[in-house]
C-alpha cells in the first residue's frame, strides 16, 4: 500500500509535467516568468487546481488568465506525455503562500524587534 493517495502522486507529476511545458512549450510574451508551485487533483481525477507564482506581482491576474485560455493546448500536451485514462481539466490560480509567508515573517521581525504589529497584518487569519 503506498503512503499517500494516487490523486498526490498524479498532482506531482502533473506539476513537473505543467511547469515544463510553461517553460519549453510556450511562447508569449505577456506571460511574463511564471512558476508552477503546486497541483492539486480531485479524488476522481478529473479535475486539477494549478498553483503557480508570478515575478512581476502586478501582472499576477493577466498572466493567470493567459494560462486559463492556453489550458485546452496545456491538457493536450499532457495527454501526449502522460499515460492516463482522462487528463484531468485545468484551472491556474495564484500561489497566495508565499506572500502570506513573507507577512508571517514580517510579523516574526517585528515582534523580535519590539515593534507592535501594524493594522494590515488583522488580516492573516
Amino acid at each position: 500500500m503506498h503512503p499517500y493517495k494516487r490523486s498526490a502522486r498524479v498532482g506531482d507529476l502533473i506539476r513537473e509535467e505543467v511547469a515544463d511545458i510553461v517553460q519549453n512549450k510556450i511562447k508569449h510574451k505577456t506571460l511574463g516568468f511564471v512558476t508552477v508551485t503546486g497541483a492539486k487533483i480531485s479524488d476522481d481525477l478529473r479535475n486539477a487546481t494549478v498553483y503557480v507564482s508570478v515575478l512581476n506581482t502586478e501582472d499576477s491576474n493577466r498572466t493567470v488568465d493567459k494560462l486559463n485560455s492556453l489550458g485546452p493546448f496545456i491538457k493536450r500536451e499532457l495527454g501526449n506525455r502522460l499515460k492516463m485514462k482522462f487528463v484531468p481539466s485545468l484551472r491556474f490560480m495564484i500561489d497566495e503562500s508565499i506572500a502570506y509567508g513573507m507577512k508571517i515573517d514580517k510579523i516574526f521581525d517585528d515582534i523580535e524587534s519590539g515593534k507592535a504589529p501594524q493594522d494590515d497584518d488583522e488580516d492573516l487569519f
